[in-house]
């Protein structure tokens, strides 16, 4: 058959399309080796410690037996006693110690020696077993009355810790604008050159919770910008459900996680963030076990399995009571799952159909949710497919040819 494109048009479409293909690969590398946790827990400056982890699991295992009939209603695949080696093991995951909305506005002096203790804090932390595998601060916002405050406290946060510890990441609050996340690359910098670091080594997170960030005024959506800015630096970008909601408009009885208005800010997010291996992290509930303890657990369960399901795979806790919901919640979900994905992968693998025809995304994405649970220490390997190994997992999510 004679070819009848020109050599010269074909040449410039490889041109062209291999540009594409060369930037489409910078901007959207895929989900990364990183381990996301499956909650991260926010903590006032001035009442955490060094103890903090640990106070918190004994909490959670206190409510956890006080009402192990009620929760044993909610328990759909026997993961309490999961939950409870995790409360004793290791409870908080990921912490942060909060400097804005949780801790407010205090004299310098008094957010000085805060910033210091917290930084000892999380040195102390680094590598202990039993403490959050990753932790660091939410400073106060950007906005002009905030922003020297900010500045010098995660400075000082540093000092004290005597650099980066490793599983650090610092949270900024109330994004607006692309442009701030370009200042916050400079702090890094910054930072960096200051204590002598290599470059890259600090690590931020955004927190969405402003309708600017999610519709800026030219009527864009400009998170996806904010990541590209970001310069491979965002880790994650965290929902905060009630500044958010208020500034919508939503009366105060009905701001919730699961308000349409807190769902369409989510899915812009998650939109904006897919296949550039920066996390989605839902927000809170400001429901808590106290008053009503039954409701409470009820509420942040439903709330956590919700979310689980809209591919929203780490939220806020806010007090030690929602890590009994949010373990039990995350190990039922990828429990079930994972029963409903390793049949479907062995089909896959030894292409028959066994009553759904699977296509590579939906082995990427069934692999994903194994690997996930493998993760957060919900499922251990099926021995029952020793052909799913863990190469073999990461390569069908990866899009890879598994390895024989």
């Amino acid at each position: 058959m004679n070819a009848h494109l020109p050599a010269h048009i074909h040449a410039r479409i490889d041109a062209v399309l291999d540009a594409v293909d060369a930037e489409l690969r910078t901007r959207y590398p895929g989900a990364g080796e990183r381990v996301q946790p499956v909650h991260t827990a926010y903590v006032a400056a001035d009442r955490v410690t060094a103890a903090t982890p640990a106070d918190w699991g004994a909490t959670a295992l206190d409510l956890l037996d006080r009402h192990a009939e009620f929760l044993a209603g909610l328990d759909a695949t026997g993961s309490t006693p999961a939950v409870r080696r995790r409360l004793t093991e290791q409870p908080i995951q990921d912490l942060r110690i909060d400097f804005e909305d949780g801790y407010g506005f205090r004299a310098d002096d008094e957010e000085d020696a805060a910033a210091i203790a917290a930084g000892k804090v999380l040195a102390g932390w680094a590598g202990q077993p039993g403490a959050p595998s990753s932790f660091g601060i939410r400073t106060k916002g950007l906005a002009a009355n905030e922003r020297r405050r900010a500045l010098r406290t995660l400075d000082l946060v540093l000092d004290a810790a005597g650099g980066v510890p490793d599983g650090f990441v610092f949270t900024i609050p109330k994004i607006r604008a692309a442009q701030q996340v370009a200042a916050i690359v400079d702090l890094c910098s910054g930072l960096e050159s200051g204590y002598g670091l290599p470059d890259r080594t600090l690590r931020f997170e955004l927190q969405i919770e402003s309708p600017q960030a999610i519709i800026a005024p030219d009527g864009t959506a400009p998170i996806a910008r904010m990541i590209q800015l970001a310069d491979g630096r965002c880790s994650a970008l965290h929902f905060g459900t009630y500044d958010y909601t208020a500034a919508c408009g939503i009366a105060a009885t009905d701001q919730a996680l699961d308000h349409p208005a807190a769902d369409h800010a989510k899915a812009v997010m998650q939109v904006a963030a897919a296949q550039t291996g920066v996390w989605i992290c839902d927000g809170s509930t400001q429901i808590v076990p106290d008053a009503d303890p039954e409701a409470a657990i009820a509420n942040h369960h439903r709330l956590v399995a919700r979310a689980l399901r809209r591919g929203y795979y780490q939220g806020w806790d806010m007090h030690p009571g929602h890590l009994i919901t949010r373990w039990l919640a995350t190990y039922d979900f990828f429990r079930t799952a994972t029963e409903v994905a390793v049949p479907r992968l062995q089909a896959y693998l030894e292409r028959r159909s066994g009553g759904v025809v699977d296509e590579p995304a939906t082995a990427e994405a069934l692999a994903t949710t194994v690997l996930h649970g493998l993760r957060c220490g919900a499922t251990e390997l099926d021995t029952s497919a020793p052909e799913l190994t863990v190469e073999v997992l990461e390569a069908l999510a990866a899009r890879r040819t598994p390895p024989s």
